[in-house]
């Protein structure tokens, strides 16, 4: 095929893409000049725990210092761990991904993302990306939490208080519910977790009457279990998924970027809400997950989220997935 009708194809593809959303949305959508435009491409990956679909979807991410990230090391330490993973030095990208997986009973999400309340503009992404994967909220038939950290819970809602998941039950762990819907306990939360009191309350008040707690060991959905991983929040929960013979863990913030948390389980990150029970749990899971060999998500892994962690001297390391089981 000449350069000419290559031009021409890829030209005409992307007018009938720009043709298909609606006017408001069709300048945005001209194609760029190449090496012009900043954006990416949308971002979804499938594949499969049995019979089950899993789908990891991008919401972008948002950048912090890397001074002061790790409250128990000093910023050296931290900084050569980093230069292990080619990660820079000064500044550290946390990602943000939401799990879904088409069930028998329906398509349940794990957590919520951050819609476009961050005030983070490389965040918010998760609408854009489950429309590139097919995905209509409309049809998510459970929303199970991990914990209330407002980048977990804000995409709830929106700002006008509207159900971003409108036919969703809420699913959440009864022990995280119970702190953070609970005044009294917050003089006795960290200063910097005080403000998850207040969105709590927002984020959840559309689905009053759509919420059910769920304890530790119970079933989320039928073949998804929750289990305590307490110490990130007071209830912090990941969830185990199984169909037949094959599994996998939903991790949630059990670490954030495993380049870090994994090497050096027992470093504590500023959004441990109890440092010292959030290190032994991790540890506690990554040796599980390494020792059962058992597929995993993460919040804040780099996209797609996806893979296993093996051990590695005194810590672990994380191995993203193949693609054996993509569909």
């Amino acid at each position: 095929m000449t350069q000419d009708r290559r031009t021409l194809f890829a030209g005409s593809a992307a007018l009938a893409a720009a043709m298909a959303l609606p006017a408001a949305a069709q300048q945005a959508a001209a194609p760029a000049a190449p090496g012009t435009s900043a954006a990416q491409a949308p971002g979804f990956y499938r594949f499969k725990v049995g019979s089950l679909v899993v789908t990891t979807v991008h919401d972008g991410f948002a950048r912090r210092p890397v001074e002061g990230f790790v409250r128990n090391a000093p910023l050296p330490e931290v900084q050569a761990v980093l230069a292990e993973s080619f990660m820079p030095a000064d500044t550290l990208a946390i990602p943000f991904t939401l799990t879904f997986v088409t069930t028998p009973a329906g398509i349940v999400v794990f957590d919520a993302g951050n819609a476009t309340q961050t005030g983070a503009a490389t965040s918010g992404q998760a609408a854009a990306n489950m429309r590139a994967a097919g995905i209509d909220p409309a049809r998510v038939v459970a929303v199970i939490m991990s914990h209330f950290h407002g980048d977990h819970i804000s995409g709830l809602a929106s700002e006008a208080n509207e159900r971003l998941f409108p036919n969703a039950e809420i699913v959440v762990p009864a022990t995280e519910w119970a702190w953070w819907t609970d005044q009294g306990n917050l003089t006795r939360s960290p200063e910097g977790q005080r403000p998850n009191f207040a969105n709590t309350a927002k984020r959840f008040a559309p689905y009053q009457g759509r919420i059910r707690q769920i304890a530790d060991g119970a079933e989320a959905v039928p073949g998804i279990r929750a289990m305590a991983a307490y110490g990130h929040t007071p209830g912090h929960t990941m969830y185990h998924i199984a169909d037949g013979g094959e599994q996998m863990v939903f991790l949630a913030d059990v670490t954030n970027r495993p380049e870090i948390m994994a090497r050096k389980p027992e470093w504590q990150i500023v959004f441990d809400f109890d440092g010292d029970m959030a290190a032994t749990t991790r540890r506690r899971v990554l040796d599980r997950v390494a020792t059962d060999r058992m597929r995993v998500t993460g919040y804040h892994f780099p996209f797609p989220a996806t893979g296993y962690f093996i051990r590695d001297g005194q810590g672990f390391r994380f191995v993203p997935g193949d693609w054996s089981s993509v569909i």
